[in-house]
């Protein structure tokens, strides 16, 4: 029986709390396809996700930049390429060609408007109950709370960005 997870909060780790899970279940032998919503650039994790045989990254066709300095073309463009990827997801969960969903930054593309919603509520509400679905993002949908089996709410305590110090590859990308 597959279950529904949420990694959200203000704080940093919900990706890498949602990975970390992918490579544990990859590693027990489960089919894991990992969705990333608005992240189109190279990241680390990408380098090390593509050594591991159970593993597959699938994410935007390019980098559309954060959501305040997109365009209305680029907010088009980049919620058909979330649906593309969604709607490939959604059919591999129904032909159960995958034990693992993860939605990298789901949150963000729904509370942004950069995904289908009736496609969202498919995917998480009437997920087949064989897959385990993860999910990441700050203020998740209260419908999808009330679905979830587990909620981790990442809380920032400190962070070395209010010190001046921006993200660095390896470990906030």
């Amino acid at each position: 029986m597959g279950l529904i997870h949420i990694y959200c909060g203000d704080g940093k780790g919900k990706t890498t709390a949602s990975i970390g899970l992918a490579v544990r279940a990859a590693g027990a032998g489960m089919r894991v396809h990992i969705v990333q919503l608005l992240k189109g650039s190279k990241t680390a994790e990408l380098e090390s996700l593509a050594l591991i045989p159970n593993i597959r990254v699938t994410r935007p066709d390019r980098n559309y930049g954060f959501t305040f300095s997109m365009t209305d073309e680029d907010k088009a463009a980049i919620t058909k390429c979330h649906n593309a990827l969604l709607e490939e997801a959604l059919r591999e969960m129904k032909n159960d060609e995958i034990d693992m969903l993860v939605i990298d930054e789901f949150c963000a593309g729904y509370n942004c408007g950069l995904v289908d919603k009736a496609l969202a509520d498919e995917i998480i509400l009437h997920k087949p109950e064989k897959c385990e679905l993860v999910l990441t993002g700050r203020d998740p949908e209260q419908k999808y709370v009330d679905a979830a089996d587990y909620v981790s709410e990442i809380r920032a305590v400190k962070h070395p960005y209010e010190k001046g110090i921006d993200a660095r590859r390896g470990i906030e990308f």
